[in-house]
């Protein structure tokens, strides 16, 4: 699988990342990152995904097709995401214990969206109209 043993570790390092940190993330034993570090084991498709998605790199570049790490070009991705909706995605991909809000605020009411909205603009002094 190319260069993958040594593309792995490096990325593992430089993320100052354990192999047991490593292996929890990704749902599998430490001693699985061990073999694909020393080249005694490969990644099926679906690890080598998920390897791809934790150091936020792309498949070809995990397998020493390509030196550029970007799944997208920089440009592409600022144009698709503004600086906070890219940090909220990164907070909820390293912090999945909050994706519970996100999708529970998926099921409110526009209305009630909306209420909260000029609640918290009260409390900033955002609206000219607070109630007093």
């Amino acid at each position: 699988m190319g260069n993958f043993q040594n593309i792995f570790k490096e990325l593992r390092i430089t993320n100052g990342m354990t192999q047991t940190e490593a292996a929890k993330k990704l749902g599998i034993s430490r001693s699985t990152i061990g073999m694909y570090e020393t080249g005694a084991r490969e990644p099926d498709f679906k690890t080598l995904e998920k390897i791809a998605d934790l150091f936020h790199v792309n498949v070809d570049y995990l397998l020493g097709r390509t030196g550029s790490a970007s799944a997208f070009p920089e440009t592409t991705v600022q144009y698709y995401l503004n600086n906070d909706a890219r940090d909220m995605a990164q907070f909820l991909f390293e912090n999945p214990e909050y994706k519970v809000l996100f999708d529970a605020s998926r099921k409110v009411k526009k209305e009630d969206i909306d209420f909260v909205k000029q609640m918290i603009d009260r409390v900033r002094g955002n609206s000219d109209d607070t109630g007093y």
